[in-house]
């Protein structure tokens, strides 16, 4: 039987960019980014950080890890920013630690090779690779290993859920390696991506697509996942987060969707700068449980 039409199919050109790339549909977003400077140099400024540490050979295989002063096995939580996968530094995501180090909780901020230089595919085996190595190194840093969550906004979002997806016994890593996700206005099919205006730099085709298609690939870790999006969003994109949690639940871990109003795409992640948004309760009810 042949699989139905992608909800996407009937779109023009125009409304498929405005649905499916979120600078369109907020077209001054670089002044959220610039909006969030202050209170990113101040973290960046005030916080213990290890920073740069590598946990690959290439290119942007690395992360900055600000562990929580004198404790010795502090939760861990790792971020991945967004940027559709082909922009972006950890560097500007120092205030995502600001918080939950206050709160004890340790924080990974992780780099990964972006599009063009890469295919989507290493973007995704970097991820991996990061999550691997803060769990074989959170001890040293002062963290602890049984206790790590991970959040992620937008493309980000898609990186966690393929850390969801994968076989961590395969690394010399307990199966269910993660205490709880947090995943925020994510893409989680890539298929969309490629008819927008993106697709120059990230490149994808319909194979690399489908191959990494997370609304498909079963999820492996077991944990709880909480799944936020923008109420301003567009609506294909907010529909992305709904049909990956009916995935998650057809596989038994079941989360439902928490849409945020009056949040669109590039000011969501301002709520990691609020102890009492939705973003950050999520975070710590998964992190502190």
């Amino acid at each position: 039987m042949p699989e139905p039409e992608p909800i996407w199919a009937g779109l023009t050109a125009d409304e498929h960019e405005l649905q499916y790339n979120p600078q369109r549909a907020v077209p001054h977003f670089k002044d959220y980014q610039a909006g969030r400077a202050v209170a990113n140099d101040r973290a960046r400024a005030t916080l213990a950080c290890r920073r740069d540490l590598a946990y690959g050979p290439g290119a942007l295989h690395d992360l900055d890890f600000y562990p929580v002063p004198g404790v010795a096995a502090a939760p861990v939580h790792v971020f991945f920013h967004g940027g559709y996968w082909r922009a972006q530094d950890k560097a500007n995501f120092a205030f995502v630690a600001e918080h939950l180090v206050a709160r004890g909780i340790a924080v990974a901020v992780v780099n990964y090779p972006l599009c063009p230089a890469v295919t989507l595919d290493e973007v995704v085996a970097a991820a991996i690779e990061a999550v691997a190595w803060i769990a074989h190194h959170a001890a040293e840093l002062g963290g602890d290993p049984a206790r790590i969550t991970l959040s992620g906004h937008s493309a980000g979002a898609h990186l966690g859920a393929a850390v969801l997806a994968t076989d961590w016994t395969m690394h010399r890593l307990p199966a269910d390696l993660l205490s709880g996700a947090v995943l925020i206005s994510g893409i989680y099919d890539p298929a969309p991506a490629i008819g927008t205006t993106v697709n120059e730099e990230i490149r994808l085709t319909a194979e690399q697509a489908r191959r990494l298609d997370f609304e498909r690939i079963p999820p492996l870790v077991h944990c709880p996942v909480e799944i936020l999006v923008g109420g301003q969003e567009p609506s294909h994109w907010i529909d992305q987060s709904f049909r990956y949690a009916h995935h998650l639940a057809r596989h038994g871990l079941g989360p439902g969707v928490r849409v945020c109003p009056g949040f669109h795409h590039f000011d969501i992640v301002n709520q990691y700068q609020d102890p009492d948004s939705d973003v950050m309760r999520a975070i710590l009810a998964l992190t502190l449980r």
